[in-house]
């Protein structure tokens, strides 16, 4: 599900759940328990395996489960993606391949963003899927991508390729596939030559706003995206997304 790897201080974790890596119960409490493991480790790198990074929430697994599934699932995606917006060592996103939805905002909770050239395309597209956004990782979304691209970004669902996610401030870098982990490598190495206590305090203090924001939102209990994620006609909605899709 996750392999480990740990090379001159830092902790390379490869998502490797299937062919998508699709985010689900099992995938966020193994990510959880990885985050929250971090002693030894001077830096993080999280990239994919294959051609995948993350496809994002396993949205079949969500339509098959119901609402005891839901119930069960958006409380964890929530605690993800606040614990990984907040892990007090330096983390490295490393997309070797599409990063879509949750697998785009785990990208964007990273400290430095590289990308494979390639074929991947990064992006938010919860709109288009027909859920709304959970509190932590719609503050991800606010703090990581320039101020004039955020709302065109979500409203219009749209996916980008690497370059062009270069341009929008998606990523940080593009980098070719068969560099991209010895380039996350470099850059994990480069962080953490900086003394940790002023590190974590320097990043405390740039995401501060996006974590009380996050915090006042109630991110693991908010009640109002709990009922539009387990309605019937939300439900209904991702059949159609998921059937316009497979016709792509």
């Amino acid at each position: 599900m996750i392999e480990r790897e740990t090379r001159d201080g830092v902790l390379t974790l490869r998502l490797a759940h299937g062919k998508a890596s699709a985010m689900d119960v099992e995938l966020l409490e193994a990510l959880l328990r990885e985050l929250d493991a971090l002693d030894g480790a001077r830096a993080v790198v999280l990239t994919g395996t294959g051609s995948i990074f993350s496809a994002g929430v396993d949205l079949y697994r969500m339509l098959d489960g119901g609402e005891a599934y839901v119930r069960r699932f958006l409380p964890l995606l929530g605690q993800l993606m606040r614990r990984l917006f907040t892990v007090e060592k330096p983390v490295v996103a490393a997309a070797n391949g599409h990063a879509i939805a949750g697998g785009g905002l785990m990208v964007l909770a990273a400290d430095h963003r590289l990308m494979a050239d390639g074929n991947g395309r990064i992006g938010v597209p919860e709109l288009a899927v027909g859920v709304p956004f959970p509190a932590a990782a719609l503050e991800i979304v606010r703090f990581a991508v320039p101020r004039s691209r955020v709302q065109t970004l979500v409203y219009t669902a749209r996916t980008l390729a690497p370059r062009e996610a270069l341009e929008w401030g998606l990523v940080d870098e593009v980098v070719e596939r068969g560099a991209l982990e010895a380039r996350a490598h470099e850059v994990a190495l480069q962080l953490a030559s900086v003394p940790p206590q002023v590190f974590l305090l320097t990043k405390r203090a740039l995401r501060r706003e996006a974590v009380e924001r996050m915090d006042a939102q109630a991110p693991l209990n908010d009640p109002a995206a709990l009922d539009v994620w387990i309605a019937p006609e939300t439900h209904e909605h991702i059949r159609g997304y998921l059937a316009r899709t497979m016709r792509k």
